[in-house]
């Protein structure tokens, strides 16, 4: 039997999963600025619950299967639809109700660069108002965490399905035909206008009708332009107008709140889950990264309702951080974390000693956080210099027999060199004053 993972999936090593963890740390703290709190949901759910909420293309990705009691289930496709049906079964829910959720989600899609079958998503969602600062929100959560992570040169591209359904009525699109052309719109920023106008030709769209999508593309300049010409392109339509006007309020907010965050308007962009109603967001990164977008949502009123029985608006956007960090890692700007910041060295005939010396550590620096390693036995301590040094710790601490018995240790600060001998009662004061140092 060959020994491998599925295709899809991937191990992480603990190196990856401490860069991982401390991404998510960051993204956790900024979600909570904003006064959001963790919810979790189970990963599988009935398979029912999740059908008829993606669209045919997202539900040919769902893995379901029938488990020992004969139901029909489902590995979760996103945490919207999840979050959709606790919100149904928590009828006297206060709102606004603000959640986050980090958790892994499952697609049977094909693996390709930054795209995986299983992956995280970091969810927050608005539920219960419908209002123009609600979705501004969203928009400033995705600013901060990207100032968070410290990636530059992101872009924040954001429309309104109000404004595409007024388009497509305007250009007398069938019904039959809009989820297509709403699925081809969402590529904008993979295919060039020429092979879209390929795609809705081939759709069944008549020329006048490709003419009209593919003129999306040709729209630009400051934000205020650019939905003068939308609204032009989609000849006035009301629908694309009120999509248009809660778009400028949203973005009016932004800026009041973040001046100059790279938000613009993108009005070719659909999000391609038939469940959005509204504002929607694309987030994506310089090319140099070699993926698209990485943090994207939008407003959907109608989903919820299915599940609670009554008209229940949301706003939520959602941090593909598996996608981020297969980014950041291929561009070499990964950042490498240790877990220990401190070697606790092993010699022989001090066994005990050491075990002694970890403790002290422990104890007098655990309102740090300091990770304190302890050599599982006695080696050449060339050989735990090295360990230390490849795994990045600053600190060897070096209990021979001779110096414990006048209870002292040597410190070594692997950065500077500085070596330095200290009583067992200054330890903890000197370590804190070289880590700090």
């Amino acid at each position: 039997m060959k020994v491998q993972t599925l295709k899809g999936f991937r191990d992480y090593s603990p190196e990856e999963m401490l860069v991982r963890q401390a991404l998510i740390g960051r993204v956790q703290k900024v979600f909570e600025s904003f006064g959001y709190a963790p919810l979790h949901t189970p990963a599988l759910e009935y398979a029912q619950l999740l059908l008829g909420n993606y669209g045919d293309e997202g539900e040919k990705l769902l893995y379901k299967f029938q488990d020992h009691g004969k139901r029909m289930v489902a590995l979760r496709y996103d945490l919207t639809v999840p979050l959709a049906r606790y919100v149904g079964m928590n009828s006297s829910m206060r709102f606004p109700f603000r959640r986050y959720q980090i958790a892994p989600v499952w697609r049977a899609e094909r693996p390709q660069k930054g795209r995986f079958r299983e992956f995280y998503q970091c969810d927050v969602d608005l539920v219960g108002i419908d209002s123009a600062q609600a979705d501004a929100e969203c928009i400033l959560v995705d600013h901060a965490v990207m100032q968070a992570l410290e990636i530059e040169g992101y872009r924040i591209m954001i429309n309104h399905r109000g404004f595409l359904d007024g388009l497509l009525e305007h250009l007398a699109i069938p019904t039959d035909k809009v989820v297509g052309a709403m699925r081809i719109l969402d590529k904008v920023d993979k295919v060039s206008a020429a092979a879209m106008g390929e795609m809705l030709t081939t759709e069944g769209l008549t020329e006048a009708q490709v003419d009209g999508l593919t003129g999306l593309s040709a729209i630009d300049g400051p934000n205020e332009d650019r939905i003068a010409q939308a609204l032009e392109l989609a000849g006035n339509h009301p629908k694309a107008a009120a999509g248009l006007e809660r778009l400028s309020q949203a973005l009016e907010m932004v800026e009041a709140t973040a001046g100059k965050a790279p938000v613009f308007f993108a009005p070719a962009i659909a999000r391609g889950l038939d469940y959005y109603t509204g504002i929607v967001y694309e987030t994506f990164l310089p090319d140099r990264y070699g993926v698209g977008s990485v943090m994207s949502g939008g407003r959907y009123n109608e989903l919820l309702g299915t599940f609670a029985g009554k008209d229940i608006p949301a706003v939520g956007i959602s941090l593909g951080i598996d996608r981020l960090l297969s980014a950041l890692a291929a561009a070499g700007e990964q950042e490498s974390i240790t877990v220990s910041d401190i070697l606790v060295a092993t010699i022989k005939g001090a066994e005990t000693g050491a075990c002694k010396v970890a403790g002290i550590l422990r104890n007098g620096l655990a309102k740090r956080g300091t990770g304190i390693e302890l050599f599982p036995r006695p080696q050449k301590l060339k050989k735990q210099m090295d360990y230390a040094h490849k795994k990045g710790i600053s600190i060897v601490v070096l209990p021979g027999p001779e110096e414990l018995e006048e209870g002292k240790v040597t410190v070594r600060h692997m950065g500077t060199g500085e070596q330095i001998k200290v009583s067992l009662e200054d330890l903890v004061a000197q370590v804190e004053r070289l880590l700090e140092g």
